[in-house]
């Protein structure tokens, strides 16, 4: 009997050496390493797909909720309809929810809002009397200028936005509503009466950078019952 197993038995039983194991568990780690870099690049990119999707619809809904002030304009004789004093578009609107609540005063603006230039929109309880429309009607122009605690509780900040400019659409031609004649002071009672009203409004926001909309972009609103687009 020999006293050793031939050659060819021992090598086919030898285990890995310590060089093999080291290889091995090298090309293991950068296989894990790869597979987590791009696990982690999916997890970016769904992460900025979902905020750019909230960004638009924001978006969306804040130019929804703009063309559902005007088209709820309330032409009230003697009492305030609409009006840019440059700062704030302050306007007179229906309630949303039940006409027998009242009416609302609706001002939009752009302020600073922690560093960052912000679109807001305020709103007033519902109004039910000509002095409670008054008061609100100031107290808007008041926010868009400096606004108190009680002002800030009561506005909604919409989105990022750089600068905004409203024209109005009248006698076949765009123009600055500040020019334009029917238009009131910033604290004061008298502004568009049913038949000053504006036939459309331009709307020109500036967008910045980093957003998945930015630049400008224009959206014209038509008053209801003016035939034809402007």
């Amino acid at each position: 009997m020999p006293l050793c197993k031939p050659l060819a038995e021992q090598r086919r039983f030898r285990g890995f050496t310590l060089i093999e194991l080291l290889v091995a568990i090298s090309l293991m780690a950068l296989m894990a390493a790869l597979s987590w870099r791009g696990l982690d690049g999916m997890t970016r990119a769904q992460s900025q797909m979902r905020q750019h999707s909230d960004e638009v619809l924001t978006l969306q809904a804040a130019l929804g909720q703009w063309g559902a002030d005007l088209d709820a304009l309330a032409t009230q004789p003697a009492m305030p309809n609409l009006d840019w004093d440059g700062r704030a578009l302050r306007l007179l609107r229906r309630s949303a929810s039940d006409p027998g609540e009242g009416l609302n005063v609706v001002a939009w603006s752009r302020r600073a809002v922690d560093g960052q230039g912000q679109w807001l929109r305020w709103q007033s309880p519902p109004l039910r009397s000509r002095g409670e429309v008054q008061a609100a009607w100031q107290k808007a122009a008041i926010w868009a200028q400096n606004p108190s605690d009680e002002g800030r509780l009561r506005e909604v900040r919409l989105v990022p936005l750089e600068q905004w400019q409203i024209f109005y659409y009248r006698s076949d031609a765009w123009s600055n509503p500040m020019s334009s004649a029917g238009t009131s002071t910033a604290t004061g009672l008298a502004a568009a009466t049913d038949s000053q009203v504006p036939d459309g409004v331009r709307l020109v926001l500036t967008l910045p950078p980093g957003q998945a909309i930015h630049g400008t972009l224009t959206r014209d609103w038509l008053r209801p019952g003016v035939e034809g687009g402007k």
